[in-house]
């Protein structure tokens, strides 16, 4: 799908040492490849210098916008504020780490189709390329927990949680209005919100490179994420993402 305009949200916790820098990357090169495009940095509430150092960038590039948020709430909250405030007809979320490099997001968005209006990258899809891996203990969570919510959920992805994901605006507005998850279960949440209300969900091969600096910490944030996944099963019982496909 070619995106007419672009926006490119990133949630950002204390990044301070590397975001101007890569923000500088992102913008350089959607400066080469799109006419029409925007980026919207939400600082989650960050103890550091991570919004004063948005500034510089802006300064350079007026098409980055900070959302400020007074108190840290999560990667989901973080997201979920960054979609409300783009005004793209595609729109795209990525980790402020560039796990995912900015070559991406041109893949990411000519995949959208009418009949797929949302497009996952999977680091499990048997073309990635994966330049360095994570730790074997948080990759063997990372997939364990991939498992237990594909079980609970009938969710069929191999890769629910790489933190890149596009969508056109409709299914974006649509999806993110019902979204209750603000930790990283978000994720999880998004896709079984797509299937409730009929759209088509497209995994995709990614280039991808792990980051040391990663903000996930598996033995403080899995208990909480698990909790999240029974509230995700719980409200989908409940009926609390909306009417499925069929359901008149």
């Amino acid at each position: 799908m070619k995106a007419e305009f672009l926006s490119v949200i990133i949630p950002a916790y204390n990044e301070s040492p590397r975001i101007e820098r890569n923000l500088e990357q992102v913008a350089a090169y959607l400066s080469a490849k799109f006419s029409a495009f925007e980026i919207i940095v939400v600082d989650d509430g960050s103890t550091d210098e991570t919004s004063q150092r948005v500034a510089p960038a802006a300064q350079k590039e007026p098409r980055i916008r900070l959302v400020s948020l007074p108190a840290n709430r999560g990667k989901g909250f973080a997201v979920r504020q960054g979609m409300a405030a783009a005004k793209g007809d595609v729109v795209c979320f990525m980790d402020a780490d560039l796990s995912t490099p900015v070559e991406e997001i041109e893949v990411g968005a000519n995949a959208l189709q009418e009949s797929s209006p949302v497009v996952i990258a999977s680091r499990q899809h048997p073309d990635s390329v994966i330049t360095l891996h994570q730790g074997r203990l948080r990759e063997n969570i990372g997939k364990s927990f991939n498992r237990f919510a594909r079980m609970l959920l009938a969710l069929a992805f191999e890769d629910t949680q790489c933190g890149f994901k596009c969508f056109t605006r409709e299914a974006a507005h649509a999806i993110f209005a019902r979204a209750r998850i603000d930790g990283f279960a978000f994720d999880v949440e998004l896709l079984v919100i797509a299937r409730r209300l009929g759209y088509r969900v497209r995994e995709i091969p990614v280039n991808w490179s792990n980051s040391p600096d990663s903000k996930v910490k598996p033995a403080r944030d899995l208990p909480r994420v698990v909790r999240d996944l029974l509230k995700i099963y719980a409200n989908e019982r409940r009926g609390i993402y909306g009417a499925q496909r069929g359901d008149d």
